[in-house]
């Protein structure tokens, strides 16, 4: 299995070398023992890493926030993806990595900012951008210039910089937005589930922010465990379970598609 797409069965989002080591891989495969060539979109495999947890109830809201995507999508159904939110520019794990770059931590930096920001005893105040009233997108590259702005004047005045104190208040705006628009989102579509998915699901501050919104909201929340929030087979077999069992099939044509959307 690779990634279902529009034309021929093209496969991604991602990295074009990548994708086309894993469609060859799989083409081989399917050739070899005569297998049926199933095609998987990457944010689809994030998204039902969650059916591995507990089956999904339509219609729900599923929150991706990755290295490479954030965007809010609303399922009716099983493989019907309506994305209602996007990022305009930064993704938040994007912006997580920029900002551990500027505080010098290690890559990859979501993890290090969440560990940094729990020893935090006064959150630097950043600011939210909420864009327009009724907008599900998202914006994170103007935080990211403030808080690199931050760093850098307290450099210049001869100032120590408590990372911890910039991580958290960082940190604490990246997850005021995606808390708030994503319970926006189920009040709106009257979700049955709020699925949070990809590699900044395994931030404990949004884990327990999501927890206490979606307990105040009375709708289920459900994250996937740590391992299966990065990349990972098990997602994109849970993913490809759904689309064999609609009848999507591709080709030996299928080629890599590093844009794709859902």
């Amino acid at each position: 299995m690779a990634g279902f797409g529009r034309d021929r069965g093209d496969r991604g989002p991602g990295l074009v070398g990548a994708l086309l080591v894993g469609i060859s891989a799989a083409k081989a495969l399917a050739l070899a023992k005569n297998l049926p060539l199933v095609g998987v979109n990457h944010i689809a495999g994030h998204i039902y890493a969650n059916r591995l947890v507990t089956e999904l109830k339509f219609p729900l809201i599923a929150l991706i926030v990755s290295g490479g995507h954030t965007e809010l999508v609303h399922m009716p159904a099983h493989g019907v993806y309506r994305v209602i939110g996007e990022t305009r520019d930064d993704a938040a794990g994007e912006a997580f990595d920029k900002v551990a770059r500027v505080l010098g931590l290690l890559y990859p930096g979501g993890p290090e900012v969440d560990r940094l920001a729990a020893q935090a005893e006064a959150p630097v105040e950043f600011p939210r951008a909420w864009l327009e009233e009724d907008s599900y997108d998202f914006s994170f590259s103007g935080l990211k210039s403030a808080v690199m702005n931050y760093v850098h004047n307290a450099e210049q005045r001869g100032e120590i910089v408590n990372k911890a104190d910039v991580a958290a208040g960082f940190q604490e705006s990246v997850i005021d937005v995606l808390t708030e628009k994503a319970m926006r989102a189920v009040d709106a579509f009257a979700a049955k589930q709020l699925l949070v998915a990809g590699g900044v699901a395994a931030n404990k501050g949004l884990r327990k922010r999501m927890e206490a919104a979606a307990r105040e909201r009375g709708v289920e929340l459900v994250i996937p465990p740590l391992y299966l929030c990065t990349d990972n087979a098990a997602m994109i077999a849970a993913a490809g379970t759904i689309d064999f069992l609609m009848g999507k099939r591709a080709d030996l044509s299928m080629n890599a598609h590093p844009g794709l959307s859902l």
